[in-house]
């Protein structure tokens, strides 16, 4: 029990109050202590990397050995993985051998990225921009007061971030072609800002709690378990 709770709470919260305190101490020490912090931060960093990676193909590797439905396509993460790590292995041997020239090899890794990464990601991307719209849709519906000036706001705020709304501005407002991006900007100034900086103030405090509930020891989730 020592070794799997004590101790750990005990490193947590020495390196948590440390972390704290170096912030208020202009030490040539304290600067030193943040070096080594993030230096063991990356080694940590490093072994996360490497069971995120291993939990995500052992958990394509159980939907491909029950056959789950579109398991298919849990084999071209398999496929895509072997692929860029290959690549970059190969490109680091290449790259300590030969320097790089107009004679260098093909670089696959970054053919990989630029044509199969890149657009891949921008088709979720393009499909994610039809789930918004349909929530959007939903949402913005004119039920009551509040509802109606919210759907008047989005349609301003989206019209103010097209190319249209110069035209469209200039029809409807005498010639004046910026009213619509001018009023775009004052919603986004105001009353926008003042909502988002009451949602950041609520993460500020609940991040600062959830610290201290760490650092005491009252949060021990991350450790495996549910006391």
């Amino acid at each position: 029990m020592i070794l799997k709770r004590t101790i750990p709470l005990l490193i947590v919260f020495a390196i948590g109050v440390l972390a704290f305190v170096q912030e208020f101490v202009p030490h040539p020490w304290s600067g030193k202590l943040v070096d080594e912090i993030s230096t063991w931060f990356k080694i940590i960093g490093g072994f996360a990397m490497f069971l995120g990676t291993y939990s995500l193909l052992h958990m394509h590797l159980a939907r491909i050995r029950r056959k789950m439905p579109s398991w298919g396509y849990s084999v071209f993460v398999f496929i895509g993985a072997a692929f860029m790590i290959g690549t970059g292995v190969y490109n680091e041997i290449q790259s300590s051998s030969q320097p790089a020239g107009p004679n260098s090899p093909f670089d696959w890794f970054s053919w990989g990225y630029k044509y199969i990464q890149v657009p891949a990601g921008a088709t979720i991307f393009s499909i994610l921009a039809f789930f918004m719209a349909s929530a959007a849709f939903r949402t913005f519906r004119a039920r009551n007061l509040a509802a109606g000036l919210l759907l008047i706001s989005a349609i301003i705020v989206m019209l103010g971030r097209v190319p249209i709304s110069e035209p469209l501005s200039r029809w409807l407002f005498f010639g004046n072609s910026q009213a619509i991006t001018q009023a775009t900007d004052i919603i986004m100034e105001y009353p926008n800002m003042v909502a988002k900086r009451g949602i950041l103030l609520g993460i500020a405090l609940g991040t600062i709690s959830q610290s201290i509930r760490i650092l005491l020891g009252v949060e021990r989730s991350y450790m495996g378990g549910g006391d």
